[in-house]
């Protein structure tokens, strides 16, 4: 199976890595930077977002490896407007429950656990050793940064960072747009567009 990803990017060559890792038996970058941006690492460059667009039947799936979470939302609907078939990425040492459920052209990461009735939009990333509990909601876009350990039934919103190593108390509600400091502790909902820090996380 042949896999195209939109960013040649440190974050791309982890979505390729994975890839391989889950099956997909080729993986070809495209990045706005080519044709200056000839390779990332072991993969080359092949063209831009036009080139991808004009080629998308010869891919079985297309994914959007950017780490930015608004660019990585907006360039994953563009791709599906197109009618890119967008893939969605578990790493096989990753532990997902058959009763949760995961966007297209999200990615699950090495270690990761997802536990029974979270629900993750579209464009998500689960990085390596995240734990997301029971009955979470994650809207679209959203970054669990390593290490980071959400309690059932928490809630976040569109776009949200939650750094390395953060924890997010059960039955917290978080906005979108906000961004959660490595290490922070959230105890209580947090508004759109804060950012937090510290233990217990306090808007800076």
């Amino acid at each position: 199976m042949k896999l195209a990803i939109l960013g040649a990017s440190g974050h791309g060559k982890v979505v390729a890595d994975t890839a391989l890792q889950a099956g997909w038996t080729e993986v070809v970058f495209y990045d706005d930077a080519w044709p200056e941006l000839e390779e990332n690492g072991a993969w080359s460059v092949a063209g831009d977002t036009a080139a991808l667009l004009s080629q998308l039947a010869e891919f079985e799936g297309v994914v959007v490896g950017i780490g930015n979470n608004r660019t990585r939302l907006a360039k994953t609907r563009k791709l599906a407007c197109a009618g890119a078939r967008l893939a969605t990425i578990v790493h096989p040492r990753a532990v997902v429950s058959s009763q949760a459920n995961i966007g297209r052209g999200s990615v699950v990461f090495a270690g990761a656990v997802i536990q029974v009735d979270s629900q993750l939009g579209e464009a998500c990333i689960v990085n390596t050793n995240a734990s997301i509990d029971h009955d979470c909601q994650l809207a679209p876009g959203i970054h669990v940064c390593p290490g980071v350990n959400l309690a059932g039934l928490v809630t976040v919103g569109e776009a949200c960072w939650i750094g390395i190593g953060a924890s997010v108390k059960q039955q917290v509600r978080i906005g979108a747009g906000v961004t959660v400091g490595a290490g922070a502790a959230v105890i209580r909902d947090i508004p759109d567009g804060e950012v937090v820090v510290g233990v217990p996380a306090r808007a800076l």
